[in-house]
């Protein structure tokens, strides 16, 4: 069962998701704090690099944005130009250009930003320019795939790009149009207020934690939402009821107040589980042990054996460990999410009957994960290679 724990407090809003009596994501938004990633600006450019390909926008924040030349180019792979043109041949200093965060500035570098815009719904996922329509490969019927790209080629005009999520496997035609309409009104309203705008400026925010949860997380696989404020409750309630009457198929959790006098992070173990979840070093359940360390470009996860000796022979013991080391390792990416490149030095195995094992592990745990996550998988050196998408 899946259950969704929201904490609040005076300055922040907490969040948590239980699959199963397990801790696997958590979202913090502070009252102070603004979305930035799939945030659409009006922005200047302030400086055009040929050699890199590249140019820095100021969007109005701290440090300016940075923009590649293929976030510029046509999505559409079809439409792109057979060489790629230099980007001084596309945008030049002083230019105002319209772009959405892709991902939130970190340490010295700005946001990254494209030209590539897309708008999440409940059911689809919204991109003016991108002309196709596809289906989430985690959808996992071909026949309701086909369903619902071809509802979704018959209601797609021009240009338009549509991306079916995985939520939406089930939803009538009705239910998907009126998302469609929704997010169409949404992206004129943006080119609207760009006109109206000088730069920089915002044009668009993502939603706040609380609509986001119910947008993207809370669904029929949810089993229970508490919440330990009423007016919070309240909100939630009539967001979910909104987005009832919208749906095609499908039943949403009630949404119930806490008042036990203990903390309601507390009373689900969150608060304890995020303390062991987010140090350098998590012990796992057998005596083995995960050392986590996060770099500039990648992440390096380290697999020990630790205190567990095994039972049987040093192949099992190490199997053991490395595959209860792949399914914890799945669940801390999605709570503490980790993104970008992740490489993980699983202790050493000779049979590649059990390689394989750890591998599909993780490629089945990935599935659950709301964002894109390929394992790759082993080098030449023995590292397992994944990557999971940045948002």
């Amino acid at each position: 069962m899946r259950q969704v724990i929201v904490h609040c407090k005076p300055e922040l809003t907490q969040a948590a998701v239980i699959e199963d009596g397990r801790l696997v994501e958590y979202d913090v938004q502070h009252l102070l704090d603004k979305q930035r990633a799939g945030s659409i600006y009006l922005g200047r450019v302030v400086n055009v690099l040929p050699g890199m390909q590249a140019a820095f926008i100021d969007i109005g924040l701290e440090k300016n944005a940075f923009l590649y030349i293929d976030d510029l180019l046509p999505v559409h792979l079809e439409k792109q130009p057979l060489s790629k043109p230099l980007i001084n041949d596309l945008i030049s200093v002083g230019q105002e250009l319209m772009v959405q965060v892709v991902k939130d500035p970190e340490g010295s570098k700005g946001a990254r930003i494209t030209t590539h815009f897309s708008i999440p719904g409940k059911w689809i996922v919204y991109m003016p320019y991108a002309d196709y329509v596809a289906a989430s490969r985690k959808i996992d019927s071909d026949a309701e795939k086909l369903r619902l790209k071809t509802i979704m080629e018959n209601l797609k005009h021009g240009e338009e790009g549509i991306i079916v999520r995985t939520v939406a496997s089930g939803q009538s035609e009705d239910a998907l149009q009126r998302d469609l309409t929704e997010l169409r009104e949404l992206w004129k309203s943006v080119e609207k207020k760009s006109v109206e705008s000088q730069a920089p400026a915002q044009l668009y925010q993502d939603l706040d934690l609380l609509p986001k949860l119910a947008r993207d997380v809370i669904n029929h696989e949810v089993g229970e939402v508490w919440i330990d404020r009423s007016e919070v409750c309240e909100e939630m309630q009539q967001l979910l009821n909104r987005q009832l009457t919208h749906a095609g198929t499908g039943i949403m959790p009630t949404v119930k107040l806490y008042e036990d006098p203990m903390s309601i992070f507390d009373k689900f173990g969150v608060t304890d589980e995020l303390g062991r979840a987010f140090r350098r070093k998590v012990w796992l359940p057998s005596g083995g042990y995960l050392v986590i360390d996060p770099t500039e470009a990648l992440t390096v996860i380290d697999v020990n054996t630790g205190k567990y000796v095994g039972s049987t022979h040093l192949e099992e013991t190490v199997f053991q460990t490395n595959l209860e080391a792949a399914s914890e390792i799945a669940r801390l990416l999605r709570l503490r999410n980790i993104r970008g490149m992740i490489v993980i030095d699983f202790i050493d195995m000779t049979q590649e009957a059990n390689r394989a094992k750890i591998m599909e592990t993780l490629v089945q745990a990935a599935r659950k994960d709301r964002s894109k996550t390929i394992v790759v998988g082993w080098t030449k050196l023995g590292l397992l290679e994944m990557t999971r998408k940045r948002k």
